[in-house]
């Protein structure tokens, strides 16, 4: 059996790893002085939105990721992952431990009428090259399995003749529609460091749930599992922000069953709807930090 050494703050004796962890694996104590919160962007890929390239346009993947790395370390900032499959990867200066309970925490800006879920993927760093190069596992969340979830779902955006347009997509099932624009959103919704002129994103499609009710368009919540998503279950409502809490222990393979991952190096989120309502435009998950809950932030 290969050997994971994991890395935890522990403020007071060793914590046991749970059941559902992989208990062969040891744990070492770090000090405390390294932080909760994700300290490097691998990768930022939002799919097209009204909030790409609002208030600044990178050139290149390199330039998109310091951004967003300044985004989620201030105290205000967030990055948008736009339509389905937009995409942040985040990595930290240690390993986040499986302990069996809530290990992670990612922010968002949830309301009891607006849920624009996002899938929590994790990593370990199992080739030591520290690069998410290595399997995605899913965090199964409440819709997990069930036959409106749609695996391995891929949608593919065009970039629009002029710049002011509507964004063209089509998937894999057939189907095809458009990314429309809203009228307090003028900038170009193509993320202007995507240099083809179109792109895949691929990963879990999550039916979508939102409604006009003859007022308002509503997005309800899904019942647990998901960022930016105002669960009664896993959502914090005590530390001023809207967070999510996350199980290691609920990542699955790809077949379904339990990964039993002793720690992990990486997290995606990723957004898991695709839809419009109306003059709100299109539901796009919003992160605005990632941290590990086995330790405090600082």
């Amino acid at each position: 059996m290969r050997i994971f050494v994991n890395r935890l703050i522990m403020l007071f004796g060793t914590l046991a790893i749970a059941s559902s962890c992989n208990k062969d694996d040891a744990i070492v104590v770090v000090d405390a002085s390294q932080r909760a919160a994700c300290n490097r962007v691998y990768e930022y890929l939002p799919a097209p939105g009204q909030f790409i390239n609002e208030t600044y346009a990178p050139r290149t993947m390199e330039e998109a990721c310091a951004w967003a790395k300044k985004q989620l370390g201030s105290k205000y900032g967030y990055v948008s992952l736009g339509s389905f499959g937009g995409c942040v990867v985040v990595g930290f200066d240690h390993p986040v431990a499986c302990t069996g309970g809530y290990d992670l925490a990612i922010d968002g800006n949830p309301l009891d009428t607006s849920s624009e879920p996002g899938i929590v993927w994790v990593m370990q760093d199992e080739n030591g090259d520290g690069l998410p190069n290595d399997t995605w596992y899913e965090l199964r969340g409440s819709e997990y399995g069930k036959p409106e979830t749609w695996q391995d779902y891929a949608v593919t955006y065009y970039r629009p003749s002029e710049p002011d347009a509507g964004i063209a997509w089509t998937d894999d099932r057939g189907q095809s529609g458009t990314i429309a624009r809203v009228s307090y959103h003028r900038q170009s919704y193509y993320p202007a460091w995507v240099g083809d002129d179109s792109y895949t994103l691929r990963g879990t499609r999550l039916e979508a749930r939102n409604r006009f009710d003859g007022v308002q368009w509503i997005n309800p919540p899904y019942e647990w599992g998901y960022a930016d998503n105002f669960s009664s279950i896993d959502r914090l409502t005590d530390n001023g922000m809207n967070a999510n809490r996350f199980r290691i222990a609920d990542a699955v393979r790809a077949d379904g069953l339990p990964a039993g991952l002793a720690h992990i190096d990486f997290v995606k989120v990723q957004t898991g709807v695709l839809a419009q309502s109306g003059g709100l435009g299109e539901t796009s998950t919003e992160v605005f930090a990632i941290r590990d809950l086995n330790f405090p932030a600082e």
